[in-house]
């Protein structure tokens, strides 16, 4: 499930059907295709998620159920959903099993729409509306321009979302002979985790990235997760977006098995940016490699109870038990 507790620079206020469809790529970063949307309204914070569509009927109890629990437990009072896929009949079921789920709950449920991304149906039809869906086209919708003039990137599609953190072979194959270059054992995890927090700190407050010798340093030292959580403990929410910005350029150039730990604490700033889309791509790419890697299993939790980003405190002391 993808969750967002996404905070705009700019209020979207939506008053007809295209103003939702236009509103669901800019929370969640991209574009959905055989997927159940929710946003919700009234909660504080509110959230939005996202679920895929099963290809089975018979799954579609366990994904209603996905939503239907983050919705309790934030008590979110009014939801509205939408979903998209050119399957009519089950993504149909699919919205009317969730509203009903949702309505059970104690949620209202607004409204619901189908859309196969150039045709929108409310869910249940409307005789007063065409049979053959009503045609829309968000390219010049006021919404798209404003994600932009934010400087909210909106992907075409979760796959393309998903590439932007994925291994540039050209970028990774410069960063491997620095690595081979680094001779002898890394430096006590006190001493290194001071100069990782010190580089982490530096390139976030400008806004660089480290260069190859640097990143292999970096890389090496956090295979010791002391190491990884001095590079962690600078994170703080409101730079959480300069944050993600370094630890995207570094798994975008670490050999995969290094990826791990800054894929890890990609997905950790992205949660606190409020990009749970990315954050789950980021959970993906550490589990590809290590299945079993506590902070990304803490993540994709967060993400899945859609906790709000600010139950998290900051800044963090990394040195408690290390000693010389």
């Amino acid at each position: 499930m993808t969750a967002d507790q996404t905070s705009p620079t700019t209020t979207l206020t939506a008053r007809t059907p295209e103003d939702v469809l236009a509103v669901v790529p800019v929370v969640l970063g991209f574009e959905p295709t055989e997927s159940m949307v929710m946003l919700t309204f009234g909660s504080d914070p509110p959230f939005h998620a996202r679920v895929d569509l099963p290809d089975d009927e018979g799954d579609v109890a366990e994904m209603t159920a996905m939503l239907v629990a983050p919705a309790r437990e934030h008590r979110v009072p009014r939801a509205f959903l939408l979903v998209y896929s050119e399957r009519d009949r089950l993504a149909d079921r699919a919205l009317g099993a969730t509203a009903r789920a949702l309505q059970r709950a104690g949620i209202e449920v607004i409204d619901g729409l189908r859309t196969d991304g150039s045709r929108w149906w409310p869910v249940p039809s409307r005789p007063s509306l065409p049979a053959d869906g009503v045609p829309y086209d968000l390219s010049a919708h006021p919404f798209a321009a404003q994600a932009v003039y934010d400087g909210r990137v909106v992907h075409a599609s979760r796959e393309r979302l998903a590439q932007s953190i994925a291994a540039d072979p050209v970028l990774v194959g410069r960063v491997v002979p620095a690595l081979a270059a680094l001779t002898g054992d890394p430096p006590p995890a006190l001493d290194e985790g001071r100069w990782v927090r010190e580089l982490v700190v530096r390139h976030v407050a400008s806004r660089t990235v480290p260069d190859d010798a640097d990143l292999a340093r970096l890389l090496r030292g956090m295979l010791d997760v002391r190491v990884r959580d001095a590079a962690w403990s600078p994170l703080r929410r409101d730079r959480s977006r300069e944050h993600v910005e370094l630890w995207s350029d570094v798994v975008r150039r670490a050999p995969d098995p290094l990826v791990p730990a800054p894929a890890a604490l990609l997905a950790f700033a992205a949660w606190q940016a409020g990009q749970g889309a990315l954050a789950w791509c980021a959970v993906d790419r550490c589990v590809d490699v290590d299945p079993g890697y506590s902070l990304a299993g803490l993540v994709a939790e967060l993400l899945t109870r859609a906790v709000p980003p600010d139950t998290w405190e900051g800044e963090f002391d990394w040195t408690v038990g290390l000693g010389r």
